[in-house]
């Protein structure tokens, strides 16, 4: 690293308008479904609630538009997202809405859903300052900002949410990682389901993984992003938390953008990353994944006890990604340590890695299966984050990809958005809310 720049926390600046449509009420589940403990079948055996998930501005919603006639406050927690159809996406996990809040008065509790998404305007960044961030119109609920959430739910976990979640049981989903693009105009999530028991005395909560559902995304609509859960439930609560931690897209001859190539997706377990694959079209397919042995592809499984690792390490937060800068891929990730440090390693590959598009690439080979082919180099520190305003542990790490254009480290150029969750130890009501997005410039060398 040859410099970098601290941004500070990202703003929220709303849309004033939201899409003035009554969903058909969710059906209510009978008594012996709604008791205390995971259900895996309120997930596969229900069909998607039409009260969750960002609505799309058609002919049909056009004439729904209205005002928001209260400028909501948004408290969230998360915030990885990438570069997608123009866009720069943010993906958070669990968000409050309030009620207008000002430096002397705190907002009313409004709403709380398990994910939200917002874009960058203005590219504030590309000038080294703080980003403002944007929620659809299609995100909102009614006119004072109670929110849909981004990932839809089932109609058998919103039903249960309904009735338990005021008693502290709750199912989310939460997107933690940066998106895959897929092509030029979708990209997919690999988004953990978590049932979330809290003691409502003590508030220690017990989170307990549930699978893992797939999320197909859009944007550079009127609306706001849109997430389809295109399975609801891909991977089991008995398997690795495949993709959950993220993956890359191994681009075909056709270039970035193309709809040729490969997905490959990391599986987080406890001393190192697992590897899985498949083709650019079967994300969807569980059985057309195909999973690193350590030495071979096969279509078994790896299971969670598994130490075919690509690379060791105790992560927590995953990007990988491929440098045109240095013709190779590096990692950038922070670890369970809590040291509110970003880290990264280099492929030591014998030669220069070419895509299968670049001059000299082959145009039949699959540039980033090389990272199971070559040692990683040791860790070495990227940026300490400084401290919060909670003077607490910096986590949710990422970059974004494609933040710089040409001058971003993924295209050829030196430069990186990074981004981290910081709490502030405040009321999620307050000004700064609970949590702070925070961004950085990096500059390679």
């Amino acid at each position: 690293m040859a410099a970098s720049s601290l941004q500070g926390p990202t703003s929220n600046q709303p849309t004033e308008e939201y899409i003035d449509w009554k969903p058909p009420a969710d059906i209510t589940l009978p008594a012996d479904l709604l008791t205390i403990g995971v259900n895996g079948d309120l997930t596969t055996d229900y069909g998607i609630s039409l009260d969750t998930g960002c609505l799309e501005i058609n002919a049909t919603t056009e004439p729904m538009i209205a005002n928001i006639t209260d400028t909501p406050h948004i408290s969230r927690d998360g915030g990885k997202g990438g570069y997608l159809n123009g866009e720069h996406l943010f993906v958070f996990c669990d968000t409050g809405s309030y009620t207008t809040t000002t430096a002397t008065t705190e907002g009313s509790f409004l709403g709380f859903v398990s994910s939200s998404v917002a874009i960058d305007i203005g590219m504030n960044g590309l000038s080294g300052n703080s980003l403002t961030l944007q929620d659809g119109i299609g995100q909102w609920t009614d006119n004072v900002g109670r929110m849909r959430g981004f990932s839809p739910m089932t109609q058998g976990e919103q039903s249960y949410n309904l009735v338990m979640q005021g008693n502290g049981e709750r199912y989310a989903v939460w997107p933690e990682s940066s998106i895959i693009p897929l092509d030029a105009e979708t990209a997919v999530m690999y988004a953990p389901i978590v049932y979330d028991n809290v003691n409502m005395t003590t508030k220690a909560a017990v989170f307990t993984y549930t699978g893992t559902t797939l999320l197909t995304l859009t944007a550079g609509g009127q609306g706001g992003p849109v997430a389809q859960r295109t399975v609801s439930k891909l991977f089991d609560e008995d398997e690795v938390e495949w993709g959950c931690v993220g993956g890359i897209r191994s681009w075909g001859p056709s270039g970035v953008g193309g709809t040729d190539g490969n997905v490959y997706i990391f599986g987080n377990v406890q001393d190192g990353l697992l590897l899985a694959r498949t083709s650019y079209a079967d994300t969807a397919d569980r059985d057309s994944y195909e999973y690193w042995t350590g030495n071979a592809w096969s279509s078994g499984m790896q299971s969670p006890t598994s130490t075919a690792y690509f690379i060791s390490g105790a992560f927590m937060d995953v990007d990988i990604f491929y440098s045109p800068r240095h013709l190779t891929f590096i990692i950038v990730y922070m670890t369970v340590y809590a040291d509110s440090t970003f880290y990264y390693r280099y492929l030591q590959a014998d030669k220069a890695i070419l895509p299968p598009s670049a001059p000299g690439g082959n145009q039949s080979s699959d540039y980033v299966e090389n990272i199971v082919k070559y040692q990683w180099s040791e860790q070495q520190l990227l940026y300490t984050t400084p401290a919060g305003l909670g003077n607490t542990y910096s986590y949710s790490g990422g970059i974004h990809q494609g933040y710089y254009g040409t001058d971003d480290i993924t295209n050829g150029g030196s430069k990186m958005l990074l981004s981290w969750t910081a709490p502030t130890g405040e009321n999620p009501a307050s000004e700064d809310s609970e949590y702070q997005i925070v961004t950085a410039e990096i500059i390679w060398e």
